[in-house]
């Protein structure tokens, strides 16, 4: 496919327009050319990207090609009722392009963050799954952090689609994130197709602490519930950030451990760090690494349709139960005041469908 970009417009005669024709001997700035020739006419491709600096032609080359994505989202209803498809497909979307921040879902398109709507987008684009679209400033108004790991969880969910994108971007640094099939470089004119990117790997460490943390990692998490009794916290740690959060306790009688107020740092969800650390975590008091030194399965329970998918995908995990609604709350209050005098509190009443798992561990996966 060649393509052959031609743009004018008036060529402005006034004072200030002469005198910078005169200062910086430019005759004329009403003529645009760009010439590129881009073999993509086959068709076998997913993701293509055109980079390059500002003002290089890539806006002009992505219209060429076809239209640009940009669906019009209502200003009065929520993220979750503006992506198409059914409730499933919607939140994987959400979650898999790293907006997996539940309360996020729940407000309009037009009040969210820039990182925010940079993913709300992508999972907008993923359910829609048009044959063809151009993206147009693709990451340029998130931060860089933001822009990686987003790029990287938008291949991965892409790729499962039949459509193909190209995206538009003055950033080089998305590249090996997104292993693009092929890559136009407007600032050198280079064409590169098939060349094999390496996503670069995240050196996660695992370190034990108490609830010190959990404040930078609550407003994060989808449920405002108590801090577990005699837990036992874990972060996880990438270049010196704090990613992941996790508490563990044992179950009645030392059988089991559970797991809870799992939060994965806005920044950081889609790179599949959470499952990584998670898994990480369990695996370690199935080797009876706690302070108990006793080896225990662990439960974890989710009502995140996202995350309770992750983990039947997962051969660690095995899916125990699955609740649509909370036990009798009254019933809990009088059960909790019987043990401590004047306690009013109750839990359950909720119409929140809760999944249950038990971690299986890494030998017996094997």
């Amino acid at each position: 496919m060649k393509l052959e970009i031609r743009r004018c417009c008036a060529d402005f005669d006034s004072y200030r327009a002469a005198r910078v024709k005169s200062l910086f001997n430019v005759e004329s700035g009403a003529d645009f050319s760009l010439d590129a020739d881009l073999p993509i006419d086959d068709g076998d491709w997913k993701i293509g990207v055109i980079v390059g600096p500002s003002g290089s032609g890539k806006t002009s080359i992505g219209a060429a090609l076809g239209h640009f994505y940009n669906p019009r989202w209502p200003k009065n209803a929520p993220v979750i009722d503006a992506i198409g498809g059914d409730f499933n497909a919607a939140t994987a979307a959400l979650s898999s392009v790293g907006l997996g921040s539940v309360p996020a879902w729940l407000r309009p398109y037009p009040v969210l963050s820039n990182g925010e709507k940079f993913r709300a987008l992508l999972a907008r684009l993923v359910c829609d799954a048009p044959p063809f679209a151009v993206i147009d400033e693709f990451s340029s108004v998130v931060d860089r952090q933001i822009a990686r790991i987003g790029a990287g969880a938008f291949a991965k969910s892409w790729r499962r689609t039949a459509g193909r994108v190209v995206l538009l971007s003055c950033h080089y640094d998305i590249l090996d994130w997104l292993q693009p099939d092929w890559v136009f470089d407007t600032a050198s004119g280079q064409f590169d197709r098939g060349s094999v990117r390496c996503r670069p790997r995240l050196e996660m460490s695992v370190h034990q602490t108490d609830w010190r943390y959990w404040p930078l990692f609550e407003p994060h998490h989808y449920l405002k519930m108590p801090r577990m009794i005699a837990a036992t916290n874990y972060v996880a740690v990438i270049d010196g950030d704090l990613v992941a959060h996790v508490a563990v306790s044992t179950r009645q009688g030392m059988i089991e451990a559970r797991a809870c107020r799992l939060v994965v740092m806005p920044e950081w969800q889609g790179a599949g760090v959470g499952m990584r650390f998670l898994n990480a975590v369990c695996e370690m008091w199935l080797r009876g690494e706690n302070r108990y030194s006793k080896p225990l399965r662990t439960l974890f329970h989710t009502s995140h349709p996202g995350l309770a998918a992750a983990l039947r995908r997962d051969q660690r995990w095995t899916q125990v139960s699955a609740c649509l609604f909370g036990s009798n709350k009254a019933r809990s209050r009088q059960s909790i005041g019987r043990s401590r005098a004047g306690a009013k509190t109750g839990y359950g009443g909720h119409f929140r469908a809760v999944q249950g798992f038990r971690y299986l561990g890494n030998a017996l996966c094997e």
